[in-house]
């Protein structure tokens, strides 16, 4: 009874004690699984501003560049409207220069006659007339009022001519007017061009700034991606150890509840009984110095007595 009662003490501590580390690895567990929801929560959020914002700069970027397409292509135009618009001019004013400064005449290049035009000439044929230039005063020009208007400020319109002036200083004057127009074309292609370069420089500036900053975001997303792959690793692992944990837990609480079934009435009753048969030891005593002193016949009883008092002893 003894060594029972000191067998069930002994379990109890001993459970007791597993219980509670078992206890304390469930509990780190569970702060585990918390703290790593948390992590997976909060690098799927990342993961997701990431993400918009790379699709956001590259929708920006998108954007750019076709205003910088159409920008460069309004450069364009406009470059060979005022160029067109300078040879135009060109063309008038040394059409004037025939009349009134044939000084300044520079004649049109040959014509340059063609290999059947060559063989036509030589069998005595005539070649049809170039056609005139017609347009205004011959020259061609068919846009002259067009052109005029890339000037940004005409002035006042020119005087009407005195009856006593004479030709030379009317082709002189529109002349003055025709090189004022090249000098306002080549302001506005200075102006075009130089806008033009910033534009240029500024959209080359952005790009590389953008494509620098979506090299850095897809990296920074790779990583979170990474993080998070990681962080849900973690969080699947101390699911399992809680799991595991639990498990233990349950059977401790299954092998306490077999000892409280196994060693309760023992504890419970100890002490009474441990009196109960200390005085029944004590009797046996008693009784066997009572039968030293017998004769024969009682030898027999005190046989008797004697195994008695051995099942005593086993028992305690």
């Amino acid at each position: 009874m003894t060594k029972k009662k000191e067998y069930c003490e002994a379990e109890f501590d001993a459970s007791d004690d597993k219980k509670k580390e078992i206890q304390r690895a469930v509990s780190d567990a569970q702060t585990a699984i918390d703290d790593a929801k948390e992590t997976v929560a909060g690098l799927t959020d990342e993961i997701k501003a990431l993400t918009t914002g790379i699709k956001d700069l590259d929708s920006q970027v998108a954007e750019a560049t076709e205003q910088r397409k159409e920008e460069n292509a309004a450069y364009k135009e406009l470059m060979a409207s005022n160029g067109a618009a300078k040879e135009l001019i060109g063309m008038a004013k040394n059409r004037l220069n025939k009349f009134y400064n044939p000084k300044l005449y520079k004649a049109p290049p040959k014509r340059q006659l063609s290999e059947e035009e060559r063989i036509a000439v030589n069998m005595g044929e005539t070649l049809a007339p170039t056609p005139a230039p017609g347009g205004i005063a011959g020259t061609g020009i068919t846009a002259f009022a067009e052109v005029s208007q890339h000037r940004a400020d005409p002035g006042p319109a020119p005087e009407a001519p005195g009856p006593v002036k004479k030709k030379t200083e009317e082709s002189n004057g529109v002349i003055a007017m025709m090189d004022l127009l090249v000098k306002d074309l080549d302001k506005e292609m200075t102006v075009a061009e130089t806008e033009e370069k910033d534009a240029q420089a500024d959209y080359e500036s952005m790009t590389a700034d953008a494509a620098k900053k979506r090299a850095d975001d897809s990296k920074l997303l790779e990583d979170k991606e990474s993080a998070v792959a990681d962080a849900a690793a973690a969080l699947q692992t101390e699911k399992d150890t809680k799991a595991s944990e639990s498990k233990k837990l349950q059977g401790i609480d299954e092998y306490i509840m077999s000892l409280h079934g196994d060693c309760d009435f023992l504890l419970k009753y100890y002490d009474t009984r441990k009196e109960a048969r200390t005085d029944e030891i004590d009797a046996l005593d008693k009784a066997k110095a009572v039968l030293n002193g017998a004769d024969y016949s009682f030898l027999q009883t005190e046989r008797v007595v004697n195994r008695g008092f051995l099942a005593v002893q086993q028992r305690l």
